[in-house]
């Protein structure tokens, strides 16, 4: 009976391993922040030989957009289906995803202005030890990327331009691209009920600014991190990923752009994703 399912399993294409065991999505797991003082949220899938395998995974850090928490990669992205059928196709190495909550507290990636609630500080300093500890994950900047959606993909921004020596891939989706001018930093502040002195301002607009991010990038880090950019033809963020591009055309970073027809939509970034596994992939992958 097993040699006839392993042949049946093999006929229809699916590899024994995914069936016979399959892969894990836990979507509460918490780890203690003493930088944020409280508990904090992530969602992690786990590929289909993790718990019968012995090897150690390549990570992609998977960030969520404004309004949901680590549960809408999980619940509207169908992470679990997309990253099964890639990984079953070949298209996509098994991967370790992670996907922390950024909308609990204070929403939002960064750092405030006055340093009061430091999630960037959280992230490099507490999730990503605590994630890299605790699961098979291989822990060297080769076998670790960021992508995200939206607000999440303004995250991928900060954070591959801000520690290129951590992430070989970066893959920003439909992304917010910060504040262009310094008014719009203040505007930003404004609408979020943020103060600030005039200084603080401008520290902060210089460190999440992505255009202003991009601009300083020293010459010796421009092919530091692979980048694959990805927005829809009818989204509202169309304008400053367009800018960015531009941006990184005359610094001569180089990088992929890419425009489909679509908008912010969840029906696009189920499109986008697969796109973003083989992607990461092609760096986890010896060359």
């Amino acid at each position: 009976m097993k040699k006839l399912f392993t042949l049946l399993m093999f006929a229809i294409g699916l590899p024994v391993s995914v069936m016979a065991q399959g892969s894990k999505v836990f979507e509460n797991v918490s780890v203690k922040s003493k930088i944020l003082n409280a508990d904090r949220k992530f969602a992690i899938y786990l590929p289909a030989d993790y718990e019968t395998s012995q090897r150690s995974y390549p990570v992609l850090y998977l960030l969520h957009g404004a309004g949901d928490d680590q549960t809408g990669w999980v619940q509207f992205g169908e992470v679990q289906h997309i990253a099964d059928q890639a990984i079953a196709e070949g298209k996509a190495t098994p991967m370790i995803i992670v996907m922390p909550d950024a909308n609990t507290g204070r929403r939002g990636y960064a750092n405030d202005p006055k340093g009061e609630w430091r999630y960037e500080d959280f992230f490099f300093q507490e999730l990503m030890p605590f994630v890299e500890k605790t699961y098979r994950i291989k822990a060297e900047k080769r076998f670790r990327a960021v992508s995200g959606l939206s607000m999440g993909g303004e995250g991928t921004f900060t954070y591959a331009l801000h520690h290129p020596e951590l992430f070989s891939s970066a893959c920003p989706l439909s992304a917010a691209t910060g504040p262009m001018t310094l008014e719009d930093e203040e505007a930003r502040l404004k609408r979020f009920n943020i103060t600030a002195t005039d200084e603080e301002k401008k520290a902060h607009f210089a460190k999440y600014s992505i255009l202003e991010l991009i601009k300083n990038i020293p010459d010796d880090q421009k092919k530091a991190v692979r980048w694959y950019i990805d927005c829809g033809d009818d989204d509202f963020l169309y304008e400053g990923n367009s800018l960015v591009h531009i941006a990184m055309r005359k610094k001569e970073i180089p990088h992929e752009f890419r425009i489909h027809d679509g908008g912010h939509t969840w029906t696009y970034w189920r499109t986008a994703l697969p796109k973003v596994l083989s992607f990461v992939s092609e760096a986890f992958h010896q060359y």
